[in-house]
């Protein structure tokens, strides 16, 4: 008796993934943001955001915290407040080695066109290339990574992508 494989075997794509690029245009539902340009980050166990004014307080007998997110990279214009659950607290280990506790929420990420609700670690990542990383824990939800592409699930219009350029 034949039997197909459970997985696809090597250099086969598994047609349930979505293939997405090291970089992409997301989505976030909840805060009402179109556009945020993320970085596909298969060396990150979980995703994060670039968040500031963080604010714990409790709701309902729950621990909550209210943040603001800027969406584009180079600009401090347009940003957006939410209020979420806190899930838990995580030590991350950063790409230079420290370790920092930061907030955990569950937040709705819509890559390439699937919207999955996923952990994301509220972290001030000003300095950083991108204000998002998507790690692995979304990534297992159904994607496959092509490093050598970028964009893979679409992008903005020209007049979007100059306003995260900070023009």
């Amino acid at each position: 008796m034949d039997s197909a494989p459970l997985s696809p075997g090597p250099g086969e794509v598994d047609d349930a993934k979505v293939v997405v690029g090291w970089r992409e245009w997301v989505a976030l539902p909840q805060a009402d943001v179109a556009w945020v340009k993320a970085k596909i980050d298969t060396g990150a166990k979980s995703s994060s955001i670039h968040a500031f004014d963080l604010e714990a307080h409790q709701q309902d007998g729950q621990e909550w915290v209210r943040f603001s997110i800027h969406p584009w990279q180079r600009s401090d214009e347009d940003h957006v407040e939410l209020s979420l659950p806190v899930l838990d607290m995580r030590e991350v280990r950063s790409s230079n080695g420290q370790v920092e506790k930061r907030y955990a929420v569950a937040l709705d990420v819509t890559l390439a066109g699937r919207t999955i609700t996923t952990v994301m670690t509220l972290s001030n990542r000003d300095e950083m290339g991108f204000r998002m990383l998507i790690g692995r824990e979304a990534l297992e939800r159904g994607f496959l990574v092509d490093s050598s592409i970028s964009y893979a699930g679409g992008r903005p219009r020209r007049a979007v992508r100059r306003k995260n350029w900070g023009k």
